[in-house]
């Protein structure tokens, strides 16, 4: 694929840095943390986890990530059930009130980054919506097998070694 003109890497890493950034200014409402929110936008992408994999893919202690489950749970957000084949283990599951939530949010989210984008010239805009494909895959990349985050042999926040999380369904 050729580009318009040469990006390095520090370039599009930069850029992309200022996208997430963007993003975290944007996100209302802001009555709950963003880890709480990304938290229940996990569980509604990846389906119920347990603890610790959820503390890794959201880079807290599995500590605080108790607590956010608690105040979720609290919430009505999401809920605590027993893996099926395995009764012993936990897992936390989004509820359909976490759902709606999650819904409430990304529209007032959309609202705002709206009124940015109608600023910006049809031209821009048309450049915006060719790059999401590609940064689909860009997200999908990260989450495939054996990449990503999970699997640096850094290990989880909490020590879990990065070889033991259960990796999100490819199908969510």
């Amino acid at each position: 694929m050729d580009f318009p003109s040469p990006v390095n890497e520090l370039e599009l890493a930069a850029g992309l840095g200022r996208v997430y950034s963007l993003m975290r200014v944007l996100s209302y409402p802001r009555d709950v943390s963003m880890t709480v929110a990304s938290t229940l936008g996990t569980l509604e992408r990846f389906g119920p986890r347990r603890l610790t994999e959820l503390a890794a893919l959201e880079a807290v202690s599995q500590p605080a990530m108790t607590q956010i489950v608690s105040r979720l749970e609290r919430d009505g957000f999401a809920e605590r059930c027993s893996e099926p084949t395995d009764g012993r283990v936990v897992l936390v599951r989004i509820t359909g009130a976490g759902r709606a939530e999650l819904a409430r949010r990304r529209e007032a989210h959309a609202k705002v980054l709206a009124e940015l984008l109608a600023e910006l010239s049809a031209d821009d805009r048309a450049a915006l919506a060719a790059a999401l494909p590609a940064l689909d895959r860009l997200t999908a990349l990260a989450f495939a097998p054996g990449r990503g985050p999970l699997t640096t042999g850094r290990g989880g926040p909490s020590g879990t070694p990065a070889a033991n999380i259960t990796r999100p369904p490819e199908d969510a």
